[in-house]
């Protein structure tokens, strides 16, 4: 399919009917402020923009700068897929040495390489979750090469959107369509793409047991549904693997867009003396990092543990690991794939086997480190080969395989 250009002017208007503003009592950390949507921006390499395929992708609610799923989102389509970098409200052509640092040690191995593929991102920024459907049909109205939803809230806006337009291709992270019965089904124009999130979590879970000096563990998260639960079972089936006596104290926070809460429920857990904290709740993850690095940074031994994107430079002295998501690869490749004739519908699952799942490095040192990291590597192991079977219910975690390697 042929780009067809949309006038800049055009495009402002258009995506400013559809943002709104939200202010919260607290406000993040400055690398944690989300900038301004932007109208789609061209990049400084010679090709025209006009003669570029567009990417459109619709983020949900969180956005730009949550430091966690959206912004893994956007280093996929704008860093590697165009080779471009957002600062402030436009785009900057990415050095080499940039997108090489993204990548990490893992991903720089990665073959085919994860090189640029000369697109123009479209992004539109959900404020709201009445924005969905019209900013999809909006991306379809543009006439982009491959649409792309983030996020399982974006479930019936990307079902609509998709059976009003079957020509059109939707590549729909995080969730898989369902129908009536709440069953997973197909689209022949949709790629559906779900995590086993659990895996990696188990995995943090495990190395949280054996980090835990005084065996009381905290757990956040957002929204009380499901998927989060999921979330939170991996995690509590990983500590009981490796520390079985070992106290979990949770929290949700309802949300994933309010800092504040966050920060004050992280306070909640190190105040009932807790080391080892895992956010898992979005922006709301943001404030219980915060918490914890505020504790750390004031000499309490504490850890903890981030979510999706590698969120290390968040807490340097405090960061343990991240349990990542990597939505990021999940849509380069969907957009390569899109460019090379080989996009197809249908329900992809991806875990720690596959790959989208992984465990960012452990940077910082504890006690015990190396066999602790030999413990989870083990685990590891047996979770590829199809040896544990992690429940989704956090209420099922004693029926879980929790023997230690």
């Amino acid at each position: 399919m042929t780009a067809r250009h949309v006038p800049l002017s055009l495009v402002v208007v258009v995506l400013s009917l559809v943002l709104a503003c939200k202010s919260h009592k607290e406000e993040p950390p400055a690398a944690a402020k989300a900038p301004p949507a932007a109208a789609p921006a061209t990049g400084t390499t010679s090709a025209p923009a006009a003669e570029k395929p567009r990417i459109g992708l619709v983020l949900g609610l969180g956005g730009r700068g949550d430091q966690s799923f959206n912004d893994s989102a956007l280093r996929g389509l704008e860093l590697w897929g165009a080779g471009l970098k957002y600062e402030q409200t436009s785009y900057k052509e990415a050095s080499p040495e940039e997108l090489q640092a993204s990548l990490g040690s893992e991903l720089a191995r990665h073959e085919p390489p994860i090189t640029p593929l000369g697109i123009t991102p479209t992004i539109v920024q959900s404020r709201v979750a009445e924005d969905y459907e019209p900013n999809l049909q909006l991306m379809v109205d543009q006439k982009v090469d491959l649409t792309v939803a983030v996020g399982f809230m974006l479930e019936n806006a990307v079902e609509t959107v998709a059976l009003r337009n079957p020509n059109q291709q939707f590549l729909f992270v995080d969730s898989p369509l369902l129908n009536a019965q709440n069953e997973p089904y197909s689209l022949p124009n949709v790629r559906a793409v779900i995590y086993r999130a659990e895996e990696g979590c188990y995995l943090a879970g495990a190395l949280a047991g054996l980090a835990t000096k005084n065996g009381r563990i905290g757990f956040v998260g957002g929204m009380e549904i499901p998927l989060v639960k999921q979330y939170e079972a991996g995690f509590r089936a990983g500590v009981a693997a490796t520390n079985p006596k070992a106290t979990i104290l949770s929290n949700y926070t309802g949300s994933f867009t309010n800092f504040a809460l966050g920060k004050q429920v992280g306070q909640d857990l190190l105040a009932k003396n807790t080391d080892v904290i895992f956010a898992a709740a979005g922006v709301d993850g943001l404030g219980a990092i915060q918490a914890v690095k505020e504790a750390s940074d004031a000499g309490k031994a504490v850890f903890v543990i981030g979510v999706d994107s590698d969120q290390f430079h968040l807490a340097p002295k405090a960061m343990l690991t991240t349990v990542l998501k990597r939505v990021d690869l999940t849509i380069y490749e969907g957009v390569r794939d899109r460019l090379q004739g080989r996009f197809q519908g249908g329900l992809v699952a991806l875990g720690v086997k596959e790959g989208g799942i992984a465990l960012a490095p452990v940077r910082l040192d504890f006690p015990g480190k190396e066999e602790a990291l030999r413990k989870v590597d083990a685990l590891k192991a047996r979770l590829i080969a199809g040896e544990i079977q992690i429940p989704k219910d956090p209420r099922q975690v004693q029926a879980a395989d929790t023997k230690s390697p």
